[in-house]
This record gives C-alpha cells, sequence and structure tokens, in this order.
C-alpha cells in the first residue's frame, strides 16, 4: 500500500542565506597564494631580456598592485558563500523584472564562449585570424535582418540605450544630409514608450513631445496628428509599449510621420512576443533597434555587458555606426563607416561574447522556433495577467478588458487605497518568498504599479507559484499590514533605506574609498 503523497505548497518556503561575508580585501592573507607558478628558466630569462625594462617609465608601477592573497578554497567559499545571498532567474521564478525580458539563457552558451578559440581572441587581431567569429557577426546581421525586415544591420552597439541613441544620432545626420536639421528639430515619443527615447532625443537636442493614451487607453493618434509638423524629426515608440498594450495603428504612426517628411525609429527591445508575427519593416519604419540582452536570450549580467543591434531601411545604411563587419565573396574584414556614418558609439565592433550567445540561441531555434517564442511568451502573459487581476485590489489599467502582448503594468492602487499598503512594500515583501518585482520607470503614470513580463521559459505552474505569493502578500496587506510595512524578514538585509543611498557621505563604492572615507587614509599595502 503506497502512502499519500503530500500536496506541495502553492508558494515555496524561502529563507535567504545570511554569511555576514566579509569583502575580499579583508579576507586577505600576507603571502598566501592560490597558484604556486613554476619560476622561469634561466634559459628563458636571457632570450626574453628584461621585458618590464623597455616599458616605458609612465607605465610601469612604483609597487605591486595591493591584490588580495588568498588560497583556492577561500576564494571558492567566498563567491560561493555571496552566491546565496542573491536573488536572480537562475534561482527564482524571476518574471517580475519590469521590461527586462529575464528568460532561461542556456548553459551551453556559455560553454561556447569559454572556448579558449573565443577567449583568446583581440579586437585588433588581424582579420586573417578571426574569420569564424566575424563571420558569426555578420550572419547574425543578416539574421536580425530578416527578422526585422530592414536592409542593413550594425551590431557595433553595446546596449539598448546606446543602440537607441544611435537611432536618433542617425535621423539627426539624415536631416543634415538633406539639409533640414534645422527645421526639424522636434521628436515625438509616448508616455509609455521606453524613457531612453526621449532622454536620447534630448541628449541629441531635440525639443520632446511626449503622446498620451486616448479615451481606450491606446496610444493616441489624433493626438499624434496634431502634435506633427514640419519641424518633427522623427517619432520614436516601442510596441508593444511598456504596459504591454500593441498599437493597432502603428502603420497609420508611421505613415502620419512620413506624410511631414519626418522618420520613424521603432524601439523593439522588447521584441519578444512579436518574433516571426511582425515586423518594423513591414509598418514602414526606417530604423529599429533590438537589445540581444533581452530578447536574444544574452544574460543581463547586472547591467552589462548588453549589445544592441541598429536595423535599417536602405535610405539610412549609409550612417550606420562603425566599425562594420563585411563579407566579401566569403573573405570578412573590418571595415570603418563611411563618410555619413555617425562614425563609432563603443569601441571595436560589438560585444562578441553576447553576438556569439545570441547566434547560438537564434540558430538552435530557427524560424519556427522564434516564433514558437513569442507564441509561449504571449500565451504564458495572458494566462498571468488573468490570475494576477483575479486577485482582489490588483488592476492593469488603459486599454481594459483587452489582451496583452508580453508584459504588463498593473496597479495596487485599490489595495493601497483599502490598506495604505504601497507597491513599494509589497515588493519587498515579495523578497520574503525568493521573488521580486519591478515597479515601473519614473513618473508613475500608472498609481501604485508593478510590472511583469513571464516570457516563454516560465512554466504554468512556476506562474501560478508567483501569483500565489503576490496574493499571500495582498491577503497579508488586508489582515497584517505590519509583516508588509516591517518586510523583509528573510533577507540578508532588513532594509535599505532611500536616506542611505541617495547620501554620498554615507558610502563608499570601492574599498580605496571606504579605507579612506572611515579611517582617514590609504592603508600602506594598498598604496598604488
Amino acid at each position: 500500500m503506497s502512502l499519500p503523497v503530500a500536496p506541495k505548497p502553492a508558494i515555496r518556503r524561502f529563507h535567504q542565506a545570511s554569511w555576514d561575508e566579509p569583502i575580499v580585501f579583508e579576507l586577505s592573507t600576507p603571502g598566501e597564494r592560490g597558484v604556486l607558478v613554476t619560476p622561469i628558466e634561466s634559459g628563458v630569462r636571457v632570450a626574453v631580456g628584461d621585458v618590464l625594462g623597455s616599458l616605458p617609465a609612465g607605465m610601469r608601477r612604483a609597487s605591486a598592485p595591493a591584490l588580495p592573497e588568498m588560497g583556492q578554497q577561500r576564494v571558492l567559499k567566498h563567491y560561493l558563500r555571496l552566491s546565496q545571498e542573491n536573488l536572480g532567474a537562475d534561482f527564482n521564478v524571476d518574471i517580475g523584472q519590469g521590461t527586462c525580458t529575464m528568460k532561461y539563457s542556456p548553459k551551453v552558451n556559455d560553454q561556447l564562449i569559454g572556448t579558449p578559440q573565443l577567449t583568446a581572441m583581440h579586437p585588433l587581431q588581424d582579420p586573417a585570424d578571426a574569420q569564424g567569429v566575424l563571420e558569426i557577426v555578420w550572419r547574425m546581421e543578416r539574421m536580425i535582418a530578416e527578422i526585422s525586415g530592414m536592409d542593413e544591420v550594425s551590431l557595433h552597439t553595446q546596449g539598448g540605450s546606446a543602440a537607441i541613441w544611435s537611432n536618433i544620432a542617425m535621423i539627426r545626420a539624415y536631416h543634415e544630409a538633406n539639409g533640414e536639421a534645422e527645421q526639424r528639430r522636434e521628436v515625438i515619443t509616448t508616455i509609455f514608450s521606453h524613457p531612453s527615447n526621449a532622454a536620447a532625443a534630448k541628449a541629441a537636442g531635440y525639443d520632446v513631445i511626449t503622446v498620451y493614451p486616448d479615451a481606450d487607453g491606446y496610444p493616441d493618434l489624433a493626438a499624434l496628428k496634431a502634435a506633427l509638423s514640419p519641424r518633427t524629426a522623427a517619432i520614436m515608440v516601442t510596441n508593444p509599449e511598456d504596459t504591454g498594450i500593441y498599437n493597432p495603428a502603428i502603420k497609420e504612426w508611421v505613415d502620419a510621420a512620413h506624410a511631414v517628411g519626418a522618420l520613424a525609429s521603432y524601439d523593439q527591445a522588447n521584441a519578444n512576443g512579436i518574433l516571426g508575427i511582425t515586423r518594423a519593416r513591414d509598418a514602414g519604419f526606417d530604423v529599429c533597434h533590438f537589445n540581444l540582452h533581452k530578447t536574444f536570450s544574452t544574460p543581463h549580467a547586472c547591467g552589462g555587458p548588453g549589445a544592441g543591434a541598429n536595423a535599417v531601411s536602405a535610405a539610412l545604411a549609409p550612417f550606420l555606426p562603425g566599425p562594420r563587419v563585411v563579407n566579401e565573396d566569403g573573405v570578412f574584414s573590418v571595415r570603418e563607416g563611411g563618410e555619413l556614418s555617425i562614425g563609432s558609439v563603443a569601441p571595436f565592433h560589438g560585444v562578441i561574447p553576447n553576438i556569439v550567445r545570441a547566434y547560438a540561441w537564434t540558430m538552435a531555434l530557427g524560424a519556427a522556433g522564434l516564433r514558437a517564442v513569442a507564441e509561449i511568451a504571449v500565451l504564458n502573459n495572458n494566462y498571468l495577467l488573468k490570475k494576477v487581476t483575479d486577485i482582489p485590489g490588483a488592476s492593469a489599467p488603459y486599454a481594459e478588458g483587452r489582451r496583452r502582448i508580453e508584459q504588463v503594468r498593473y496597479s495596487w492602487q485599490e489595495l493601497f487605497e483599502e490598506t495604505g499598503i504601497s507597491s513599494e512594500e509589497i515588493g519587498i515583501r515579495m523578497t520574503d518568498f525568493g521573488m521580486h518585482y519591478w515597479t515601473s520607470h519614473h513618473p508613475y503614470v500608472v498609481p501604485q504599479p508593478f510590472t511583469l513580463e513571464p516570457t516563454e521559459s516560465y512554466s504554468k505552474a512556476e506562474i501560478d507559484e508567483y501569483v500565489a505569493a503576490l496574493a499571500e502578500v495582498a491577503r497579508e496587506a488586508r489582515e497584517e499590514p505590519e509583516v508588509v510595512r516591517t518586510a523583509p524578514h528573510n533577507q540578508t538585509v532588513h532594509h535599505t533605506h532611500h536616506d542611505d543611498l541617495d547620501d554620498p557621505e554615507r558610502w563608499a563604492i570601492t574599498w580605496r574609498a571606504y579605507r579612506r572615507k572611515y579611517f582617514g587614509e590609504l592603508p600602506v599595502d594598498a598604496a598604488a
């Protein structure tokens, strides 16, 4: 007779490890070594000569760098302990990182970029000895061109915001080449497009006009047409927007911009729900960008390095940033941009490890697999939308009752009005269940916001587990509000006050700064 199986708890029991771990410099023991390097043979020393003496005096250190001195076992324990004090995509159900498209990144791709053939590469290496990696860059650009429908692609930029900056720089250069730069001084965006669009346009010297949703919650076409004029340089929009709403009139937006001589720029940092379904060029866009560290499954890596892809129509191809990888009869070389190019916006020709990861991910899936990614991401998102909006006190403002594409900006406003518990407090309490979420870009147009994006990586069971934790915290907000207000309870750090973060006198970002600030001077062994 078999014993009954206890049901799995709806909410996983969790308590964060706490090691009170010193920083690595404090663990240093003079003379301790992880590896004993074999002494140089006398014959080699004579043959090589005085290598350090050949360096200019200004490039030589007066003393050795003050690096930690530790054995291998202590290093291993140190970093494993720190890893236990983290949350992340490999630990928890990481659907709460807002617009960041946190998905599973296959570990085999990390093995690929760790091969000696790639790690030994250098961006200044002779292209004749780098044909394989240059071919991967070129082929990835061709795949991005197919996915976007655009004519030419550059993988030169090193992140999403850098790619958005490149978009507006190309738009500016295009108008300069046509003699309209002085006339076209305005850029139009929407309030729920990624803020980097408005920021990049402002940094480029443009006046920014922001369009808000219409009465139905969609980007307001009438407001756009009212804002467009011969002064408009471009529209820069995200679609689907950060609310998850897909603009059904997007072709009309582009056509209206073109009617006044403006260009149309498509922010596709979050293209995870539209791969293989719709393309930027099909809507008439002139330029778009992707974040390889989102849609194409290269890790975010704590904010960097990312990888951006700029895709353009033939008319904007001469303005692409460079250097670029060129294929001439199967021989690959690196070429600087032409006379009209906006030039380099980053060193060299792209973040090669992330490009290789993205290439491997895309090749493994193929065209049918990319479309399946989008379909599953949309399915997961709308399942999550139904489950979350069933929680009393939670809602999804704008285009209410309509489907969303790949993410949703939700609101706890009803719960806040009832209990006084804010979205930020709920997010902090969620960490006690091994979860977390991101609230929103500022300003908080959606009141008491929280933004979720499940991607295609998470199962129904994992989504249910996440929703169960949200529902439990909402219950606590009503019945045990102090439990939420005093959270976190299961974490290594009880509570971080913004006063600490906002006052530079109360923190130090380096070991040297810490020693200088709290001990008055650098220790002798740290001077270099």
